[in-house]
């Protein structure tokens, strides 16, 4: 697997956001959808990777700076095709790996409560993530679940 930092203009990643936020919206109500937008997604404070195999896009994954020493990760998603073979596995892990790199001391998310998130969440707990409450700009939420992990 190769990542690299991708400016989002490819459309394969444009498709497999697509796909991201049609998922989100088909699982939450409206007002419980946090995934980014692709404008979102090439804020500043974002950084971006997709993965890749063999010229085939196999997921993406963001890293959001909340500040000097805290970061969000956001738009984690797997290409269908590619499901259950460690590609949100090693995303995870390259996520958690640039945290670490960049000094933050504490890695946060937001997934969601339905039981359609429960592969997302069994894999972030299987990373050290632990429940918490909101974090940044979020507020209680029935349909959300705030995790986070001390790197």
């Amino acid at each position: 697997m190769q990542f690299q930092i991708d400016d989002l203009s490819g459309p394969e990643i444009v498709a497999l956001l697509a796909e991201h936020l049609a998922g989100m919206r088909s699982l939450s109500p409206p007002q419980s959808v946090h995934a980014l937008p692709i404008e979102g997604l090439r804020r500043p404070e974002v950084t971006f990777w997709s993965v890749w195999e063999n010229g085939e896009l196999l997921g993406c994954g963001a890293l959001k700076e909340l500040g000097p020493q805290h970061g969000e990760i956001k738009s984690m998603r797997t290409a269908s095709r590619h499901l259950r073979k460690g590609v949100a596995r090693a995303m995870l892990q390259h996520i958690i790996e640039e945290a670490e790199r960049r000094g933050y001391r504490t890695l946060s998310l937001e997934t969601g409560a339905q039981p359609g998130f429960e592969p997302a969440r069994q894999l972030y707990a299987r990373a050290g993530f632990t429940a918490c409450g909101p974090f940044a700009d979020y507020t209680n939420d029935p349909n959300s679940i705030f995790m986070t992990k001390e790197i």
